[in-house]
């Protein structure tokens, strides 16, 4: 993964739900590059049950590798980026949970959710380092994870979104580096939902409508 980014990139495995090994994941890039200026929080789980089969530790494992991995993970880089008065931190978030729900991902739709109740304190907090958080929300985006769902899922979901398309890994990517990028530095405790319009229609008629 790490090649396919370019020369300069280097890896680090990291349990994000562990404070010690997200310590150690800041303390690693501080010292191979100096400074620590972007957090991207994208690592996320999401093993679908339903309330009545999902048990505790399914829901502390999508908790805690979704939203106390983002905040372990912020925790990690803050004495760097307060350090240099400078830093950008962009959280993945979703659809799901902020603005929508699907049967079996309560405890992911939670995840998601509390993700934006951080980032705007956060954002606040950090603002005087002029340190910004925003995060990005992305509806269905072809990925491993996602086409581990079958094709009839992504044919289906591909249907309910007006530009009648998943999204790509770069749809997001160009979200994220917005975020991070000087033209963003005054912009904190925002979203960007890239999802293709998916969440606009009110109803499925309001797709056979298009076009007509």
């Amino acid at each position: 993964m790490a090649g396919e980014i370019g020369a300069k990139a280097s890896a680090f495995a990291a349990d994000v739900s562990e404070a010690e090994t997200c310590q150690a994941m800041a303390a690693t890039a501080l010292e191979r590059y100096g400074s620590i200026d972007i957090l991207c929080a994208n690592a996320g789980t999401f093993p679908a049950a339903k309330l009545e089969a999902m048990t505790a530790a399914d829901f502390d494992q999508v908790i805690g590798t979704n939203l106390k991995g983002t905040f372990l993970s912020v925790s990690a880089v803050l004495p760097a980026m307060k350090t240099q008065t400078k830093g950008r931190i962009v959280i993945t978030s979703s659809i799901t949970g902020p603005i929508t729900g699907y049967p079996g991902w309560s405890h992911y739709g939670a995840s998601k959710a509390g993700q934006l109740g951080f980032m705007r304190t956060a954002a606040i907090e950090l603002a005087p380092y002029n340190i910004t958080v925003n995060a990005v929300m992305p509806g269905n985006i072809f990925t491993e994870g996602l086409e581990g769902l079958g094709q009839d899922y992504l044919t289906s979901m591909a249907a309910c979104i007006p530009m009648k398309r998943l999204g790509t890994v770069d749809d997001i990517a160009n979200a994220v580096l917005y975020f991070a990028s000087e033209e963003a530095a005054y912009v904190t405790g925002q979203t960007i939902v890239v999802d293709g319009g998916q969440v606009l229609p009110e109803s499925p008629a309001a797709l056979e409508q298009m076009g007509t």
